[in-house]
């Protein structure tokens, strides 16, 4: 059966359910999920004219070599396993947030008795508060300043907690109010950290007037250092949001979302009103959004966004409705647990805080795109200083960099990094672990990395391959000096690809070395050549490590979860899949470890209860003596 007949009999047997299809291509990768009220007529209404589809559309069934759906019972229910997949496959014709698994969240860890803040990526159900998310981790840090400045939040891991003999530096500078020493009491601390919730949330009128409540009593009662610490809350309070008030006609819960468009991206805006006051506005970044309609642009950002967001308003305001409006708008009621309204306004306050979310969009966008071209700019002027200064024969659009990482010869690895045009292409980075060097030998390590690295590339070459190892370098760069560098020209000359330009660059000095040449090439420091071959050597050495400290890591968990009494393989499996390393299961409370699969309540008291003793006994062994 030939591929159009496979396809052909695949549509004929399509369902009029709604649900999601997968668009994949050859080698079986998900390019594309979309959803569908009917699977029948929509994904049938790809397969026509090229010349009857959207660019992006024909473009991508160039590549569409199969598909596959997933009926549900109803539209909302296709509309949360569409953004449920976009998550998991990151389809390359899907317009998603640009790397939106970076953005962190504050969180408020109310299930602890003294709560904290802290900066958290993947938000859970551990009985936390989470605000966000935030594009920049620079907000977060800012906002936490801010709060502790007013509030006097602790801010000690839970371990010195736990064992403080006195009270700490923060204390003695007003900065906590020491409950490691019970000098505050667990009420009267939550009470304090409502208010820093409230103030989070935008309810920063309930947090002035809590505070002037506070200081009213504390003065009745004649207790004026409290009253003055109150009332420096209170002034600090009014001045920050001073500033933050909107017309009352735009509304007092809002989200205002706007955009600019690129060539390939889409620049937005949210600004988040709560209680009539502007609390903050955040930026974002969606890829693939070319030829894209307008109104496909509101739906992809409206549930990627709300998906992550843990504060949902009751009004949306936004440029386009989406084609799915209803179905979005009842996903987002049932999130919100109320009423929630997406809104395009034509006239009024509210048209008129859209203009301005717009105009800040368009600024943004402006902005982004000539930081792009500057750097394009220095790209461009930092490769041709590479090829004057190593006399190489063309500009060094693809070079690749291989640094060793191990510890005494233990858990020996090694990183390829290659940049293209001047930028990272982390699609093009792989690792390898050493194979044939026992103890810590860099040297024949190097060795072994580039022989396997260029046998792959021939024997690609010889069965056509379109593999990463396929493409041939214009510059090869060794981390290291003479004995490095030396070990991989060796390989290469054996695998005759010597005509490649390799050279070593030794971190003491950054001078540059060339096989069978005594002197050095010493460039200036602050050239833009040298600092572009700095960026790729840091960069393959931070791989390395990445990948030596993750296999380390397996290793050590692996073997201290050996010693419990009741875990397994199966176990242990779970615990290393779900949490990674033994500081975030011994965070984990006994309930939640009890409801992993394959785990049960006793064998979770035993990891508990070892972890405990192992972080007790590490942290005495590592305590300054007095």
């Amino acid at each position: 059966m030939t591929l159009s007949e496979h396809l052909e009999e695949k549509r004929q047997l399509l369902p009029d359910k709604p649900g999601v299809y997968l668009m994949k291509d050859h080698e079986g990768q998900v390019i594309y999920v979309g959803k569908a009220v009917n699977l029948k007529q929509r994904v049938r209404s790809y397969f026509q004219e090229a010349s009857r589809l959207l660019p992006k559309v024909a473009a991508m069934m160039r590549h569409v070599e199969d598909f596959e759906i997933i009926t549900t019972d109803t539209e909302v229910e296709a509309l949360i396993l569409e953004a449920t997949l976009i998550k998991k496959y990151r389809p390359h014709y899907n317009i998603r947030l640009k790397d939106d698994k970076a953005y962190p969240y504050i969180r408020l860890t109310w299930e602890e008795d003294f709560p904290r803040l802290i900066i958290a990526r993947r938000p859970d159900n551990s009985g936390s508060r989470y605000f966000g998310p935030y594009t920049r981790a620079q907000s977060v840090h800012e906002t936490i300043r801010l709060l502790r400045h007013i509030f006097p939040i602790r801010n000690c891991t839970n371990q010195k907690f736990k064992n403080a003999a006195r009270p700490c530096l923060e204390y003695h500078i007003k900065r906590c109010p020491g409950p490691c020493q019970a000098l505050i009491d667990k009420d009267s601390y939550r009470d304090m950290m409502k208010n820093v919730e409230w103030f989070l949330e935008g309810k920063v009128d309930a947090v002035e007037k809590s505070l002037v409540k506070e200081l009213n009593r504390a003065a009745e009662e004649l207790e004026f250092e409290k009253a003055a610490k109150l009332r420096d809350q209170v002034m600090a309070v009014r001045e920050i949001t001073a500033q933050q008030k909107v017309s009352a006609e735009a509304g007092r819960n809002l989200d205002a979302i706007s955009w600019a468009l690129s060539d390939q991206d889409a620049y937005l805006q949210v600004f988040m009103v709560r209680d009539g006051r502007l609390i903050g506005r955040e930026s974002f970044t969606l890829t693939g959004v070319d030829g894209t309609d307008e109104k496909e642009l509101a739906h992809a950002f409206l549930m990627q966004y709300y998906d992550r967001a843990r504060d949902i308003p009751q009004e949306i305001l936004i440029e386009h409705l989406p084609p799915d409006d209803r179905q979005i708008t009842a996903w987002l009621r049932e999130k919100r647990g109320g009423k929630v309204d997406l809104k395009v306004p034509v006239r009024g306050e509210k048209q008129r805080l859209l203009a301005m979310v717009r105009q800040n969009a368009t600024i943004a966008r402006d902005e982004a795109l000539r930081r792009m071209e500057i750097k394009e700019r220095d790209r461009e002027r930092a490769l041709l200083e590479i090829q004057q200064t190593l006399g190489l024969p063309g500009l060094p659009r693809r070079m690749e960099c291989y640094d060793i990482s191990n510890t005494q010869g233990t858990e020996s690895v090694a990183s390829m990094v290659v940049f293209t045009d001047g930028k990272p292409d982390k699609s093009q980075y792989r690792q390898f672990k050493i194979q044939s060097v026992e103890g810590p030998n860099d040297f024949l390590s190097m060795k072994e990395v580039i022989t396997r690295r260029f046998h792959h590339q021939a024997q690609d070459a010889k069965q056509m391959g379109k593999s990463h190892f396929a493409k041939t370098p214009d510059l090869v760069i060794i981390d290291g000096g003479r004995g490095q560098l030396g070990y991989a020209y060796q390989a290469m000359r054996e695998l005759n690809v010597a005509d490649i330009p390799v050279f070593g660059l030794a971190k003491q000095h950054e001078w540059l070395f060339e096989p069978e040449r005594a002197d050095p090439i010493i460039l200036d420091r602050d050239s833009a050549g040298l600092k572009l071959l700095m960026h790729l050597r840091d960069e393959a050495h931070r791989f390395a490590i990445t990948y030596h400290r993750k296999l380390r890591t397996k290793r050590n968990l692996a073997s201290i979860l050996d010693d419990i009494e009741g875990i397994g393989p199966a176990r242990k499996k779970i615990l290393r899949q779900t949490y990674g390393d033994l500081a975030a299961i011994s965070q984990a409370s006994v309930d939640e470890l009890a409801a992993l699969p394959k785990m049960t309540r006793p064998a979770a008291e035993a990891v508990k209860r070892y972890l405990d003793e192992h972080f007790k006994s590490n942290e005495e062994e590592n305590a300054v003596p007095e």
